[in-house]
This record gives structure tokens, C-alpha cells and sequence, in this order.
């Protein structure tokens, strides 16, 4: 099969000689576009796959806390919690079902106060809706006993208040008990029964656990919680099975999924994922703007082998497709390189950053400020072929007004001088 002379030509354009002084300077412009839409697109598939993974975690930790949907008792309180849990249960998207009860309290330990979010729960039924028990450092959810007041403290909470296993905390509920001497806050003694740390600093230092039947009798809410969290085959389904169980459920309840809950986080992100996705999509852009300049000297200096070409019968769109080729090899060459460069960094950023940060002692995500403390990866094919379709377009379009120029070389004028 033979080979179209353009495409020959345009290949053999691309590896120009480097005998002149024009010629280097040529194909040095072109190594440089080239290596910028490489470091662009391995920039951009970096970051995103970084702003993918940091989407995924943070989910994936709010959500081994939070639950899918959370039905909550309008009033003082949910009585029949199991009738309303069967009604959920029904829906064939809700897997499991689990009551809570939850307050806000002060713990006081060795000196140290810290404020908290108390959450009663049911150590039987509380695995089929949170995956705290998977985050366990020490000590077990089985271990809350009813009666026993036994609590479980996240790693920095307990940190804060230099508490280990068998300690004793003591909890301050703002509710306080009436007396002739005026109104005294409710204190009670816990024992420290277990240790969670879920990686995320908004739940590990203000999150405590107690058994169900102790924050009733704690927050004296007699047999009734505050309402009940159910998990879903599919989380990204809450907001539509949400609205299936409106309908169902008693009007003394309201209902929220985890979208609503924690709607801030996820429109952060992905609205700082598409300004970073446009902010590099320009870096590739500015690379592609110096393929113009680079196929412009090429065009120049090939004025006589441009007009030999139109006097052996070449027709300007010949012309032009010689010089497309030739200045889209640079971007696809230049693509390619980005796209292998930048999965290897994305599928490997676990051990470049912790290798970076032990190096040059710096930390990159202090998790007393951040909600993630490690920096996640997630690439996306789909990511990865949108950056290539966008980094190869902007190569072609940067072609076209060269090309097209070079069509429009008058061969006479072109061979006047030589």
C-alpha cells in the first residue's frame, strides 16, 4: 500500500535537520511546545485524578460516620422508632436500619475540657449503618453496654484529653437538672471503652459514642430517639429514595440524606475541580499557541520546497495538509508523553508525596486544618481521554492558520530569489 506523499513529506518535515542555525532554532521552538502540552496534560490528569480522589475519601469518611438518610423525629422525640424503621425498611433500596439518640455535651478529663457531639446509639444494629466499627484502634462498639456507661471517643478527642482504655471521663450535658440552689448541669461519669479513628479531624476530635439506653436515660428522653439513620444499596440513590419514603412516613418526621447534609463539601469541591480543570486546560493551550510560532518559521523556511511542490502540480490543500501533519505530531508526540507521565504519577501519588514531604520536611495536609490528612488518587479513564481529546484539538486548531498560509504561497514570488 503506498503511503500518501504528504504524509512522508509532513514526517519528514518533523525530523528537520538541524544543518543551519534556523533549522536547530526550528526544531528547538517545536521541542518546547512540545514539552509543554506533555506538562500540561500530565498536570492536568494529575490533579484531577487528586481532585477525584479527595472527592471519593472525603465521601467515604463522612459516610462511615454519617449515615445515607437520616428520618428525624419532629418534636421532642421519636416513640415508635421500629414502626418507622419497618416503613423505611420496606423501600427495597434501604439495607439497614438504626435508632440514635443525640445531644451536645462537654467531657472533662486530667484537667482538660473538650466540647462534643454525644450519639447513643445501638451497638447491634449500628454496623448496618456506619462503618465506625471498621475504624476501631481500640476496644469494640460491643463493647457499650446498656447500664454500664461505657463511651467510645475518637483518636483526637481522646488524645486532647490524655485519656487510654478503663479511663474515666466525665460528661456535662447542657440540659440541667432544676434545684432550690438554682439550675445544675447534668454530670455523669463514663468509662472509656474504645478508640475510632475514621481519618477525618472533624469527626475524630468531636465525635462520642454511648450506648443507646445510657443517653436516653442521659438526656432523659424516656423510651423515645431522636430518630433513626438508614443505609442504602446505593448512596448516590438517597436523594430519590428520600423522596419515595416522604410520602410514607408519619408527618411528625423529616427526612435528610447525606447530599443535603453535607451539600457545602461537595459543591466545594467540585466547583474547585472544574476551576483547576479550566486553570491547566490553559497551560495546554498556551503550549499549543507555541506550535503557531513554531510551524510559522517552519513555513518561512520552507518557502522554495513549497513552491517546487506547486509546480509539480501540488494543490493547496496538499500544502496544508503537509504542514497539519507536521505541526500535529508535535501534539499528539507531546499528548502521549503527558498521558503516560501523568498515570504513572496519579497511580503512584501515595509514595511520591510521602517521599517528597520526608525529603524537604514539609507537610502537605496538616489534618488539623484539612479534613484529609493523606493526599487519595482516583483516575478516571473517562478523565483521561477528555484531556487527550482537549490537548489534540488545540494542537490541530494551532495548525490550521500556518498551513492554511503556507497553501497560499505564490510559487513565483516563493523562487524569485532563489
Amino acid at each position: 500500500m503506498s503511503i500518501p506523499y504528504e504524509i512522508l513529506v509532513g514526517l519528514r518535515y518533523f525530523r528537520a535537520r538541524r544543518g543551519s542555525s534556523r533549522n536547530g532554532f526550528v526544531s528547538f521552538i517545536a521541542a518546547v511546545s512540545m514539552a509543554g502540552i506533555a506538562l500540561g496534560v500530565a498536570a492536568l490528569i494529575v490533579v484531577i485524578s487528586v481532585m477525584n480522589g479527595f472527592q471519593e475519601e472525603l465521601r467515604n469518611r463522612i459516610l462511615a460516620v454519617a449515615s445515607h438518610i437520616e428520618i428525624r423525629a419532629i418534636g421532642p422525640g421519636m416513640e415508635d422508632w421500629q414502626a418507622v424503621a419497618q416503613l423505611a425498611k420496606a423501600n427495597a433500596h434501604v439495607r439497614g436500619a438504626a435508632p440514635f439518640v443525640s445531644g451536645q455535651a462537654m467531657l472533662s478529663a486530667s484537667g482538660a475540657n473538650r466540647g462534643t457531639l454525644v450519639r447513643g446509639i445501638d451497638p447491634a444494629l449500628e454496623d448496618t449503618v456506619a462503618d465506625i466499627g471498621k475504624h476501631m484502634r481500640a476496644g469494640s462498639l460491643a463493647d457499650l453496654k446498656p447500664g454500664a456507661f461505657g463511651i467510645v471517643l475518637g483518636s483526637e478527642l481522646a488524645r486532647a484529653l490524655g485519656l487510654r482504655l478503663g479511663d474515666t471521663v466525665v460528661l456535662i450535658t447542657p440540659q440541667g437538672t432544676v434545684t432550690p440552689a438554682g439550675t445544675l448541669p447534668r454530670v455523669k461519669s463514663f468509662k472509656l471503652v474504645g478508640v475510632f479513628e475514621i481519618g477525618m479531624y472533624e469527626f475524630d476530635s468531636g465525635l462520642a459514642l454511648i450506648d443507646l439506653t445510657d443517653a436516653q436515660k442521659l438526656y432523659r428522653t424516656g423510651d423515645a430517639v431522636s430518630g433513626v439513620r438508614l443505609k442504602l444499596d446505593d448512596m448516590f440513590a438517597a436523594p430519590a429514595v428520600a423522596r419515595e419514603l416522604f410520602g410514607t412516613l408519619p408527618v411528625d418526621t423529616e427526612l435528610r440524606d447525606w447530599t443535603l447534609d453535607h451539600a457545602n463539601f461537595f459543591r466545594a469541591v467540585a466547583i474547585e475541580k472544574r476551576v483547576m480543570f479550566i486553570i491547566l486546560t490553559l497551560i495546554v493551550a498556551v503550549a499549543a499557541f507555541n506550535i503557531v510560532s513554531a510551524q510559522v518559521m517552519v513555513v518561512t523556511d520552507k518557502q522554495a520546497d513549497i513552491a517546487i511542490l506547486r509546480t509539480q502540480g501540488a494543490a493547496p490543500a496538499s500544502i496544508m495538509t503537509i504542514f497539519v501533519i507536521q505541526g500535529a505530531l508535535v501534539g499528539v508526540i507531546g499528548t502521549l508523553i503527558g498521558v503516560v507521565g501523568g498515570v504513572l504519577l496519579a497511580l503512584n501519588i501515595g509514595t511520591v508525596v510521602p517521599f517528597i514531604e520526608r525529603v524537604f520536611s514539609i507537610q502537605f495536609l496538616d489534618k488539623s486544618v484539612y479534613y484529609i490528612s493523606e493526599l487519595p488518587s482516583h483516575l478516571l479513564s473517562s478523565d483521561i481521554t477528555l484531556i487527550s481529546v482537549i490537548a489534540l484539538t488545540l494542537a490541530l486548531l494551532a495548525t490550521i492558520y500556518p498551513s492554511w498560509h503556507a497553501s497560499k504561497v505564490n510559487p513565483a514570488e516563493a523562487l524569485r530569489y532563489e
